[in-house]
């Protein structure tokens, strides 16, 4: 073929995407690495019922369109009725979905600069506007991002809560008090994929009618279920019933969804799983502080470290640990790309990580001509 018919939007965009997975990087680099403490997944894995759900599910079979008694047991675990929820392929899938029903060519959209790229990466598929406002103090700031969405008249506005990439939070008390000054017409999207690891009042309660708002959740995080992607979203009844018209009603797999059922009704796992995460961010900060750099208050399944310079310095930190064949991430904007962000990892994994840091540290030093 030598003239491919797409859209002009579609021509206009890069062939891009927002992450670079660690699977690239090694195909790279022609070797694996030692550590994967880039992506915020939960080494900690998945509960074994869950485990066990995925692998007797009969694979032959589609699964549930309606993800119905997925829906029912989420429902019963939040105190709602099932037409509150609406199940996805991961919160990347149904922001996806969100995005193709609210947004298009010019229409404004509002986000933190820094934040989830991949909310970026819909608005701008559909031909949104995209606007940003920096981050306070290393958290997304409501009352600078409300602002903005009454200054442009924006149809969605992003936060994120607890925050990726810097691991701070806002109580949801304060949220509910800062939803006074959200424009009307305006719908929050707010993103939650770290409050199971988050401290008790960091979820928003507000009531789950409430047309203003639409939360997302996940198992990737702390149920530790990445690979099967599996996120679901809750809001008022209409606006749940609106993605019927949009989404892939096959696009969640058979053994996802009973992988989520299994481990949503594991909550003793759950609570297992969260004490090795607090005990890994506890590893974590330990080990940026006997290198002499400060790692930042987490109430996600990572801590982010500020290496003490700029974005350069901290750039070069994470290139010598990468070729130390330790998998970690940073922040894209400055003055939060000063950082690093370590995923909580096994003890094995933070062993490595510390092996490696000092000499990363050094390397990039010298290459900085800090010494």
């Amino acid at each position: 073929m030598t003239h491919i018919r797409l859209t002009p939007l579609a021509q206009s965009l890069p062939a891009t995407v927002p992450f670079v997975g660690p699977e690239t990087q090694e195909r790279s680099r022609g070797r694996p690495f030692a550590a994967r403490l880039g992506a915020n997944e939960n080494v900690f894995g998945p509960s074994p019922r869950a485990i066990a759900a995925m692998a007797e599910t009969g694979h032959w079979m589609y699964g549930d369109p309606e993800s119905h008694t997925l829906r029912m047991a989420l429902a019963a675990h939040h105190g709602t009725t099932p037409d509150h929820i609406i199940v996805g392929e991961g919160i990347d899938g149904l922001l996806g979905y969100l995005v193709r029903l609210f947004v298009g060519p010019g229409d404004a959209v509002v986000t933190s600069d820094g934040a989830y790229p991949t909310f970026n990466y819909h608005v701008a598929g559909y031909g949104g506007t995209l606007h940003k406002v920096p981050y306070v103090d290393d958290h997304e700031d409501p009352a600078t991002l409300f602002a903005k969405a009454a200054e442009v008249d924006a149809k969605l506005v992003y936060l994120a809560n607890p925050d990726n990439p810097m691991g701070s939070w806002h109580t949801g008390a304060d949220l509910a008090a800062a939803m006074a000054s959200l424009p009307e017409g305006t719908l929050l999207v707010l993103d939650e994929a770290y409050v199971d690891t988050a401290p008790d009042g960091t979820a928003l309660r507000l009531p789950l009618d409430d047309p203003r708002i639409i939360r997302f959740r996940t198992f990737s995080k702390a149920y530790g279920m990445a690979g099967a992607r599996v996120g679901y979203g809750m809001g008022h009844p209409d606006l749940i019933s609106a993605f019927h018209k949009v989404r892939n009603h096959f696009g969640m797999n058979r053994a996802a969804q009973a992988g989520a059922e299994a481990a949503l009704a594991d909550q003793s796992y759950l609570s297992q799983v969260l004490e090795k995460i607090a005990h890994s961010q506890n590893q974590i900060a330990q080990i940026a502080i006997d290198n002499g750099l400060s790692p930042l208050p987490s109430a996600a399944n990572f801590v982010t470290i500020d290496c003490g310079a700029d974005g350069a310095f901290a750039k070069a930190v994470l290139d010598e640990l990468v070729a130390r064949g330790i998998f970690v991430r940073m922040p894209f904007v400055a003055p939060q790309n000063r950082c690093i962000r370590i995923s909580c990892g096994t003890p094995s994994d933070l062993a490595a990580f510390a092996a490696a840091l000092p000499g990363a540290l050094e390397a990039a030093k010298r290459a900085d001509g800090a010494e």
